[in-house]
């Protein structure tokens, strides 16, 4: 009886998290557009990206979605500033990029 009980627990759990990765399809997408990092192109970027070691870099968003600059070297530490969608910035205050 109580490995049903169990059994039945388990199920409903997986159930669970199947129906909430099944309704959130959006959320792993990434921008659309082309994201610039020192001139160099990034399509349809996602993720945190590293910035230059020991001079500032130049970051061009022209995506979608709005990029956030960490003060650490992997989108760790504190947010030190935002790229918005169709913005340059010269130069990018912080040590990495992070964008959805």
């Amino acid at each position: 009886m109580r490995r049903t009980r169990r059994a039945a627990r388990v199920l409903g759990v997986c159930a669970a998290a199947l129906t909430l990765a099944l309704a959130a399809p959006g959320s792993a997408q990434a921008a659309d557009g082309v994201l610039f990092i020192d001139r160099a192109a990034i399509h349809d970027p996602s993720g945190c990206y590293p910035l230059g070691d020991f001079v500032p870099s130049e970051v061009g968003n022209f995506t979608n979605e709005t990029a956030a600059l960490w003060s650490g070297p992997f989108c760790d530490g504190r947010v030190t500033g935002f790229v918005l969608p169709g913005q340059v910035i010269r130069p990018a205050p912080g040590m990495s990029l992070f964008i959805q």
